[in-house]
């Protein structure tokens, strides 16, 4: 039985950090991959292939341009689902060969099959011919991430009847499609196939989505949906999916039918730990298959053993998953860290994209906190006349007070890309004067930037001379 100072269960973003960084402190990391190549989810059915996918289908629809071509500009006119996985296989190789030389620059070893553990320091590895290997380590991350929840009452099929993992390699483009779950993910792929020129139906039982992004954001994002013809359902309840000549149909509770040629479930996910035995390891987990963890440390109840990524939960981002493997070996290992950033950005990679970072306004509100907002429309930038931007916005909100950054929120073309300049100004705790004083290249669209901090700054002049004693108390207390 070979001994390792950290053994890592899955080589998604946290897996693979917290292996490369305990590597890097010198001590020995073993990595645990059921699947065919390294990676995970993140590179193989999540992350990586949903924005490959997405970046080949604006490409080839030669969507960017229809602001000054119109609606029935077409780069390439028939678009099939082989033009889209070339370039999906290409990246993924790309992406595997980066991962496995890092792993053999660092000296992680790797091992493939499926991990169960014996105890808290001991796991078993089954390979796929049956060849079962014991291994022992001081320290244990746990990072399998999750898989897609398919209830019983959906007829998945692999063909029209798909779950988000098979969605990807879909074998034939539907004209029509039905997405269940206003998730990220669901949204996601939704606006992806209507660029597509799919009639798309998005249907969520709930009243609203995407609650966890500033309202005025999410009713611009709606604004363009539906501007292009896409049908947002909300509210209502799937009752039950049946088949009608090959054809999934969703029976809502309403009574409503929406028949589609193909219908995507994505209504949430589960963590892929049934196959890791961890009651012998003293372990739990949540009705969804979730470990719960030490938010500052990502140590487990059981000493030794650690858990990131997607498996934890919210907010499920390979951004943050990177972050939680890194502080968790480091936290194994006696490595002090500085406390972590209090604000991290959060980018949905829709059609448009919708980026934020900060409190959203709803949030400022709650916390009786005297603010200001700034807003600046994309097509008010010369950069976005060059490129035939009709949409598109950005939202800053201040203090009164302090006159500090409180929230940045995008939506529109390259607003993942944008919202690290707010992000860095948050955490810093800079204030309006960084926008109003500073230059920004010319033209650009973060330019949109300075637009929206004068916008603010106009409003706050007005209120100067207003004092609300009893808001400024509370904003004194909140330090904001």
């Amino acid at each position: 039985m070979k001994t390792y100072d950290m053994i890592v269960i899955g080589s998604g973003p946290s897996g693979r950090r917290a292996a490369i960084q305990s590597a890097k402190l010198g001590k020995s990391a073993l990595v645990v991959e059921k699947g065919r190549r390294v990676g995970g989810v993140s590179v193989h059915t999540g992350t990586i292939p949903s924005k490959t996918l997405r970046e080949t289908v604006l490409n080839l629809t030669g969507w960017r341009e229809r602001g000054f071509y119109g609606r029935a500009y077409r780069v390439k006119k028939d678009i099939g689902s082989d033009d889209l996985l070339a370039r999906l296989y290409k990246t993924l190789d790309h992406e595997v060969d980066v991962l496995e030389h890092q792993f053999a620059r660092n000296s992680v070893d790797t091992v493939w099959g499926t991990a169960r553990f014996l105890g808290p320091n001991r796991i078993e590895v089954v390979a796929d011919n049956g060849e079962r290997t014991e291994f022992c380590a001081e320290n244990v991350l746990i990072a399998v991430g999750t898989r897609p929840f398919r209830p019983d009452y959906v007829p998945f099929n692999g063909s029209n009847v798909l779950d988000s993992d098979e969605i990807i390699e879909i074998g034939k483009l539907p004209r029509s499609l039905t997405v269940i779950g206003a998730g990220v993910i669901g949204v996601e792929y939704a606006t992806i196939f209507s660029a597509l020129d799919v009639s798309v139906t998005l249907i969520e039982p709930r009243s609203s989505f995407l609650d966890f992004i500033d309202r005025e954001i999410i009713d611009e994002f709606v604004h363009d949906l539906r501007d292009r013809g896409m049908a947002i359902r909300l509210g209502d309840k799937v009752d039950s999916i049946v088949m009608e000549n090959g054809w999934p149909v969703a029976v809502l509770s309403g009574g409503r039918r929406i028949r589609s040629e193909a219908l995507l479930f994505a209504a949430g996910r589960v963590g892929s730990v049934d196959s890791l035995n961890l009651a012998a390891a003293g372990l739990e987990t949540d009705h969804r298959g979730r470990i719960t963890v030490d938010p500052k440390t990502f140590a487990t109840s059981v000493p030794g053993i650690y858990a990131a990524g997607d498996v934890i939960g919210f907010p499920s981002l390979a951004s943050t998953s990177m972050e939680q493997g890194r502080v968790a070996a480091c936290h194994a290992f006696g490595m002090p860290l500085p406390p972590a950033p209090d604000y991290f950005p959060y980018g949905i990679y829709a059609v448009p994209e919708i980026s934020t970072v900060g409190m959203g306004e709803e949030e400022v509100r709650t916390r009786g906190i005297p603010y200001e907002c700034g807003i600046a429309r994309f097509r008010e930038t010369s950069r976005g006349h060059i490129m035939g931007l009709n949409t598109g916005m950005m939202k800053m909100i201040f203090s009164l007070k302090t006159r500090r950054l409180l929230g940045v929120h995008i939506v529109g073309e390259g607003a993942t890309e944008l919202i690290h300049i707010g992000q860095a100004v948050l955490n810093l705790k800079g204030t309006i004067d960084y926008f109003i004083e500073n230059t920004f290249n010319y033209p650009t669209l973060a330019e949109a930037y300075k637009i929206a901090g004068l916008d603010a700054w106009n409003r706050m002049s007005r209120l100067s001379t207003v004092q609300v004693p009893e808001m400024a108390e509370v904003a004194e207390a909140a330090d904001v």
